[in-house]
């Protein structure tokens, strides 16, 4: 496996000692970090990191994604913290910075972006096997998928996040780009934001084959899918689909190939 020891900062970053403490402030790297066998080396997560369900109910909370308890943080004592650029806040870094020895920031943006986030995690403790079996599994399915990608017709999607106001992503995303797998092309919105709102005169567009709604961050429901049908006079294209698969990097990529080509293969079957 290539060594990959540079963050998406551009900090380069040493081998963590035997006993490492890991404190994770990502969603999906904290499921990462699991299923590569550290476990034992995560000693704090934030409260939205939720898998793998059963284990990570020991590990103590220090706040949501953008409002870290910084103080309970560091009485943890930890070696290293992960955070996300998005996910995470430029003020939370700076302070743990001043802090914590090994701040190591990420921000995947294409699928293939998973390959250097298992080899960083991988290589910084010592779980590089580990990660080559993860790069090796994802290499075969993104093969797999691009493959059955003649399969699907292009589609024009609308993905929403938000309600009170509607709100998309960009093609600049990590969700645009997995969209993109299976030939779904994002709705232009003509805004050059990441996370754009949209009104309802789009969201009506008749130019807009499909409608996704993400069951997180905003837990889109039944009720809302028939709002949304209401408003365009009709159901069709309008689904509720597992935001977690759409969003989530790290271990869940592999399980998210093969939810989208099945979510997908299931609509052209329809």
């Amino acid at each position: 496996m290539t060594v990959s020891n540079v963050d998406a900062a551009g900090l380069s970053h040493e081998r963590a000692g035997p006993n490492p403490r890991i404190v994770s402030l990502v969603p999906s790297i904290t499921e990462l970090l699991f299923d590569l066998g550290l476990a034992d080396s995560v000693v704090g997560r934030t409260g939205f990191c939720i898998h793998p369900k059963e284990e990570v109910k020991s590990v103590p909370k220090v706040g949501g994604t953008k409002d870290v308890k910084i103080e309970q943080l560091l009485s943890l004592k930890p070696t290293h913290v992960i955070v996300n650029i998005d996910e995470n806040t430029r003020d939370t870094y700076e302070e743990l910075s001043k802090t914590v020895e090994n701040v190591i920031v990420t921000h995947p943006i294409l699928p293939t972006d998973n390959l250097d986030l298992y080899k960083l995690i991988g290589w910084i403790f010592n779980r590089e096997k580990e990660a080559d079996r993860f790069c090796m599994c994802l290499e075969q399915r993104l093969e797999i998928l691009t493959r059955s990608n003649s399969k699907h017709e292009p589609q024009t999607v609308i993905y929403l996040i938000w309600r009170e106001p509607w709100m998309t992503i960009s093609t600049s995303t990590y969700i645009g780009k997995m969209l993109e797998l299976v030939n779904w092309r994002l709705i232009e919105t003509h805004s050059n934001k990441r996370y754009p709102e949209i009104d309802e005169h789009l969201l009506c567009s008749e130019d807009a084959d499909l409608i996704l709604l993400s069951s997180e961050p905003y837990p889109f429901k039944e009720k809302h899918r028939k709002e949304i049908a209401n408003l365009r006079g009709s159901e069709h294209g309008i689904h509720i689909v597992d935001g977690e698969m759409f969003s989530w990097y790290g271990s869940r990529a592999l399980k998210a190939l093969n939810y989208i080509e099945r979510f997908s293969s299931k609509l052209v079957l329809n």
